[in-house]
């Protein structure tokens, strides 16, 4: 089980980090063309603090791993990681963007099993 979780952990790191470091980095036109028009919802510092939470996300589910007396990260990060997953998944269910609205409830899933397994296993 501690594997899977390592596993799904470093899967999550990967894709938040990603995700977050592209909103920080690019300006709003450029998220547009490579995320979508969803992102007129938001301002750019909106996005950016988005892009932030993502990669502080990303980097508290996985700090633990190396430093382990601050083993408490990991759940609240993924606490974190699955609000912003809900908010998403809230977003592109009222866009009915069916595609978008099914990576979102996996990433969730995801981030939900491993508050559940860090905190409960």
């Amino acid at each position: 089980m501690n594997i899977t979780l390592y596993v799904i952990q470093g899967l999550l790191a990967c894709i938040f980090f990603m995700a977050g470091i592209m909103k920080v980095a690019k300006n709003k036109e450029t998220l547009r063309e490579k995320l979508g028009d969803w992102t007129d919802n938001y301002s750019e510092n909106k996005l950016k603090l988005i892009g932030l939470l993502e990669v502080l996300g990303a980097i508290g589910i996985v700090l633990p791993i190396f430093i382990s007396s601050i083993a408490i990260l990991v759940p609240i990060a993924a606490i974190g990681l699955s609000i912003t997953m809900i908010g998403a998944l809230i977003l592109h269910l009222k866009r009915k963007e069916k595609d978008k609205v099914i990576v979102n409830l996996i990433l969730l899933l995801l981030a939900l099993f491993i508050v559940v397994g860090r905190l409960y296993v």
